[in-house]
């Protein structure tokens, strides 16, 4: 028995004549971490909302651990863990108070659930602020008091949206280990995440979906593999004087290299591609807001782009392409400034099969 199945599921709202859902079909095993992957608007919300019984479909199929979510609404609702990404507590009550009522809620006997609290707080790193009100506790550990709630009535599936949206590194791992206890407990774990390395670590298998309909299911490892191209190799060039176009152009035509990418250009700076002026250390991560300012405003003063880079998808070893790629570049009077080689991620396969439009 699968742990969720969907059977050509449609949802179709009044005003909107585009299903939000359209005829998906997919199952879950029991005890898989499964990744649910979309763009804006791709149906995922909608699709867990039917899962999860909060909304009615129009049509299909969905069951969890077998109980028809549609036609026993409330036997599914006591198999099933939601996990939302805003924070829903009660802040009037103490993190044991939440997970008590949650409890109770749910018909878990006045014994057991106290039993359950201690155990589950422990195990979430919340027994010395058990007694604090929710509106006292960071993000992070509102991330795990929901998690808590959602497991005081031991369920069989765990629907987790964004499970690390805002949270800091140490807590984004933290949640990601907890993750990963309850799979080794055996519990299903279905999460929604905007984050392709968090689905890429996390999910045994994920499925891609846009405008309601699934356009791949395997595991990560396995749609990275499918990607025309094994190898990228990423050229920073210069484009003063030089056609973006004509030099995509010429480096999709080397023999071996699937499809080309241009993935960014700017002003002309320090290695790298940073503006001159760029602090020591800050050609990564977070930018703060007036570094961004003044990144914005030297690229709006700057005109025309001078660097480029492009990002070149081959089968072939880099050893073969990259000479090929460097003479090409040579040839029509292009400068290289910078190299970089390595595989497709799951963000390439996200990207591939969804494009690159801003929903």
């Amino acid at each position: 028995m699968h742990a969720v199945e969907l059977d050509n599921l449609v949802k179709r709202y009044r005003k909107n004549p585009k299903p939000a859902v359209n005829e998906l079909s997919f199952t879950v095993s029991e005890g898989e971490i499964f990744g649910l992957l979309g763009p804006n608007g791709a149906g995922k919300t909608t699709t867990v909302g039917v899962l999860t019984t909060r909304v009615l479909p129009t049509s299909g199929r969905a069951t969890v651990c077998g109980v028809d979510v549609i036609g026993q609404p409330t036997r599914a609702r006591q198999l099933l863990g939601v996990v939302p990404q805003r924070n829903n507590l009660d802040r009037s009550l103490s993190i044991r108070q939440n997970l008590l009522f949650h409890a109770a809620y749910h018909g878990v006997g006045r014994a057991e659930r106290t039993r359950l609290a201690d155990d589950i707080l422990e195990r979430m790193g919340l027994t010395d602020r058990a007694g604090e009100k929710i509106e006292m506790v960071s993000g992070g550990q509102a991330q795990r008091v929901m998690i808590a709630r959602s497991l005081m009535h031991r369920p069989k599936v765990m629907f987790l949206d964004e499970p690390s949206t805002g949270l800091d590194p140490q807590a984004r791992l933290f949640v990601h280990d907890r993750i990963r206890d309850l799979k080794a407990d055996g519990v299903t774990v279905v999460l929604t995440t905007h984050d392709m390395d968090e689905a890429a670590k996390l999910s045994d298998r994920v499925g891609i979906v846009d405008h309601g309909s699934l356009l791949a299911l395997d595991t990560p490892a396995a749609l990275t593999r499918g990607l025309p191209g094994s190898t990228t190799l990423s050229v920073t060039v210069g484009l003063a004087g030089q056609d973006p176009e004509r030099v995509e152009a010429a480096l999709a035509e080397l023999s071996g290299v699937e499809r080309v990418e241009r993935i960014a250009q700017g002003p002309t700076g320090p290695p790298g591609g940073m503006p001159a002026g760029m602090p020591p250390g800050m050609g990564g991560g977070a930018v703060p807001p007036e570094v961004a300012a003044r990144i914005a405003a030297a690229a709006a003063s700057a005109g025309p782009a001078t660097t480029g880079q492009f990002r070149l998808y081959t089968a072939d070893e880099p050893a073969v392409v990259l000479p090929f790629v460097l003479k090409t570049l040579g040839d029509i009077g292009t400068e290289v400034s910078g190299l970089s080689i390595g595989t497709p991620s799951l963000e390439d396969v996200f990207i591939h099969l969804t494009g690159r439009e801003l929903r």
